[in-house]
């Protein structure tokens, strides 16, 4: 499955990728069991734990160096062995993300009608930088009316200033206001396809139910959990980052949104203690005295946002 590349200006985590994409990978096998505990994972854990997703030690490995390199992984060694943990400043960002993954379209959020309109422009010649401002308000649940024109019904405020305030696009603007007059594609819900979103929503379900079946009647074991809950995780960010939760009101009747969060929600709570088990077995092959520190998170158990 595909990670989004949730970018921040000062953490340099990786783009988006079609297929599995290592470091992706060993981000969220962070966020989601290491996430509490203080010290560094052993970087034979790391690669081993990498294995089970099908990927070589040679670019599990590889992956690895990258993050380093990148600044989002610190290092350490004791001898001959390297030991690695998340970045202060990756790690707030991954919360932030992990915090927006379980909370989406958990409830229904009120709307007054107006849309947030953001207006800027990039130079020419800054096209990483395009792709970075882009990719951010997407993830804030923007997408394009016109070309440099984005529009949302929900998106935070204080986080798309923090955005803008955080680069140099030349010029921005956000406005906070109800349409008088819209024609053709000038309808703001035009800059979505609905359509498209709620034909993922469906195929969503359709793939991940029958797994949600057999979690329920306890017929998966400690390796697939790892992975497949890393899956399941993995397609609702996708859809996280496709769907800006669109007002009730401006939405088909059926909508399947709803459905498919109670989907991934009951997996990923389900093979939580199965998974973990999964990354306490590799633990204790390398190294014994880390395993009571692993530990899954839930849906409801996400700590406190980190400053």
């Amino acid at each position: 499955m595909v990670m989004e590349a949730h970018i921040q200006i000062d953490v340099d985590l990786p783009r988006v990728q079609a297929g599995s994409n290592p470091q992706h990978l060993v981000l969220g096998l962070f966020t989601d069991y290491w996430f509490e505990a203080e010290g560094h994972l052993p970087s034979a854990v790391l690669v081993e734990l990498l294995t089970e997703f099908d990927n070589t030690p040679a670019s599990a490995r590889s992956a690895i160096a990258r993050l380093a390199r990148r600044n989002v992984l610190e290092s350490t060694r004791e001898g001959r062995r390297t030991f690695y943990r998340l970045a202060p400043t990756a790690d707030r960002v991954l919360e932030r993300i992990q915090r927006r993954v379980v909370e989406f379209g958990t409830e229904d959020r009120a709307w007054d009608g107006s849309w947030t309109t953001v207006m800027f422009s990039v130079p020419d010649d800054q096209r990483d930088l395009r792709y970075v401002v882009k990719t951010r308000l997407r993830w804030l649940g923007y997408a394009p009316l016109y070309d440099g024109v984005w529009v949302s019904p929900h998106a935070d405020h204080d986080q798309t200033v923090e955005l803008f305030e955080s680069v140099d696009v030349g010029n921005a603007t956000v406005l906070r206001s109800k349409v008088t007059y819209a024609v053709n594609r000038g309808d703001p819900l035009t800059a979505w396809d609905v359509a498209a979103i709620h034909a993922s929503y469906e195929e969503f379900i359709a793939e991940f139910e029958p797994l949600l079946d057999r979690v329920e009647h306890g017929l998966v074991g400690t390796a697939e959990a790892l992975v497949a809950r890393t899956n399941v995780k993995d397609a609702w960010r996708e859809l996280v980052s496709m769907d800006p939760e669109l007002p009730a009101s401006l939405l088909p009747p059926g909508w399947p949104g709803r459905r498919a969060q109670r989907v991934f929600a009951r997996i990923y709570d389900g093979l939580g203690p199965l998974a973990e088990a999964r990354v306490r077995q590799i633990l204790a092959k390398h190294a014994p005295a880390l395993v009571a520190k692993a530990s899954h998170r839930t849906t409801t158990s996400t700590p406190p946002s980190k400053t």
